[in-house]
Parts: structure tokens; sequence; C-alpha cells
């Protein structure tokens, strides 16, 4: 079925916020009905399974406000520096936020986080050959008390299907690294690999 079926008839800006923005879409329907869409949009985000040697993932955990509780994730970061590649802002939260460096990336799985309801798109890369970064960012708001660990990566394949993990990026990253692995790393895409779901790319 062809998407041009969905044609966008009116669009109209009801939020603008320092990182999300949201806008109300008059689209016409397959059936030739109209119906309004609600879509909030994000300007995309990273994310990196950091996997040592030891065959360790590297987890950060934070607060988050939106579901009032503390969660495991990786280190992530919004696509909020104009000109910034993905890659590049996956280097930057991996230092900032974990104090590492990686000498070797790949791109692990590409989401959409909720595409019923926003644009969000993340890039989940896959980092290995890890050492220390020269130096980490100065915390603020939520990330004063994010603390950094580093599970074997069947704990974490465990704590995902226990529903203990529930990060939507930390457990499709934990899943696909789990996978990859199992494959001997045949499938990963190089770092570089096209990513036409990024918003406004």
């Amino acid at each position: 079925m062809s998407v041009d079926q969905y044609a966008v008839l009116a669009s109209t800006r009801r939020f603008e916020g320092n990182v999300i923005s949201v806008r109300t879409d008059e689209v016409r329907m397959s059936d030739g009905t109209v119906a309004t869409r609600e879509i909030v949009e994000h300007p995309g985000a990273v994310g990196v399974v950091a996997l040592d040697d030891d065959d360790r993932i590297v987890l950060i955990n934070q607060y988050r406000h939106p579901v009032g509780r503390y969660l495991d994730e990786l280190p992530a970061g919004l696509l909020d520096v104009p000109g910034e590649a993905a890659l590049e802002a996956a280097r930057r939260e991996l230092s900032e936020e974990a104090g590492i460096a990686a000498s070797d990336w790949h791109v692990l799985v590409d989401l959409y986080t909720s595409p019923g309801m926003t644009d969000e798109a993340i890039r989940v890369f896959l980092a290995r050959g890890l050492s220390d970064a020269l130096e980490r960012f100065a915390p603020q708001h939520e990330e004063i008390t994010l603390t950094v660990s580093r599970i074997p990566l069947y704990k974490a394949v465990r704590r995902a299907l226990s529903g203990e993990i529930t990060n939507a990026a930390a457990v499709a990253g934990i899943f696909a690294v789990a996978l990859a692995r199992a494959n001997g790393w045949r499938d990963l895409r190089p770092a570089d690999a096209p990513w036409s779901a990024r918003p406004g790319f």
C-alpha cells in the first residue's frame, strides 16, 4: 500500500518545547476519510551498547521523571548538536556519561520508539575495545545521581526478560548484541551506515 494515500491536508503547531514539539495533522486515510493525528516531534537520539573484553555491558542508572523511577539504561543522548554525525554523538555520550572511549564501532540496531505518536528514532551502536575516556561531563539535574556499572551480558539478558530492565533502547540493544555475538558478529553494519529514519534527514 502506498504512503501517498495518506496525504497531509493541514498541519497545526500546538506546542514548542526545549526538546520536543507537538503538532496536529489532518490526514486523508486510505478510505478517503480525514483523521486528526497528534505527533510529537523529536530530534532523535543515539545509544551505545559498550561491551568489554569480559563480555560485560555498561549500564547507567538514572531517574526518569515521566515514569517516576530510576531506570537502567544504555549510555545515550539526544541528537541536538547541529550537524553532528550520529557516530560522533554516540562517542560523546559514552565519554560524557560513562567515562569510556572505544576503538571499535558498529551499528547494532535502529528503532522507532513509538511510531504511533512520535517521529523519535534512535540508533543503537555497539562499541568494543573499551578504555578510559579523557574526561566526563559535569552532571546536572537528574544526572547528578547517575551511576555507572558493568554487568555480564547473560545477566543483562535475564534482567530484560524478567522485566527488571524496561528502557526500550536498552532492551533492544541487549537482545541485539546477544544475537549478534551468537552469530559471530557477521550481520553488523558499519558505524557510518545510512540512517534514513533519523528525524530531519
